[in-house]
């Protein structure tokens, strides 16, 4: 019975260590999606948020992306758009918050690769967009790399992926 009790402690020691070890330090693809929940809440916002507010999640956007960053975006029925630094990206951010009432953007999957030097990866990722005003969401899906750094893992390039037809 002893040993029982002995075998029984060193599994939940043994199981209590593997959980402490993921939750300190979770794989990277977890972490690539988690920083992509951030993204969607951070770019979201409702009529209701006052302006400092707005001021705050529009800034926050451009932390999520390197200083180099690449971003190309063709939504259907829009003119392309191209950033290529954080201060473009937090000036588009603050020019949809006052441009429309509110935005909600979800980021429902993502297919995560990372490379095998697991210094990069790219995610596969579908955007479901709802626009106040709009009768229909904009559902686009991007390819989204990104770069470990010493500030975590940014995103170096953007770009939305063509339809095949």
């Amino acid at each position: 019975m002893k040993i029982f009790w002995r075998l029984v402690l060193c599994a939940a020691v043994i199981s209590l260590s593997v959980w402490l070890w993921t939750v300190f330090f979770p794989a990277p693809e977890k972490v690539i999606r988690h920083r992509l929940a951030k993204l969607a809440e951070d770019v979201s916002f409702d009529s209701d948020q006052g302006s400092l507010s707005r001021l705050a999640g529009g800034e926050s956007v451009a932390g999520f992306f390197s200083t180099n960053v690449e971003i190309t975006i063709n939504v259907p029925g829009q003119e392309q758009a191209t950033f290529a630094s954080r201060a473009e990206i937090t000036q588009a951010a603050l020019g949809a918050r006052e441009k429309i009432k509110s935005l909600s953007v979800k980021f429902p999957d993502a297919d995560v690769t990372l490379a095998p030097d697991k210094l990069s990866a790219v995610a596969d990722v579908t955007v479901d967009a709802a626009v106040s005003g709009e009768r229909d969401a904009i559902v686009q899906e991007l390819k989204i790399s990104f770069q470990k750094t010493e500030d975590g893992w940014l995103i170096t390039r953007l770009e939305t992926v063509r339809p095949l037809r």
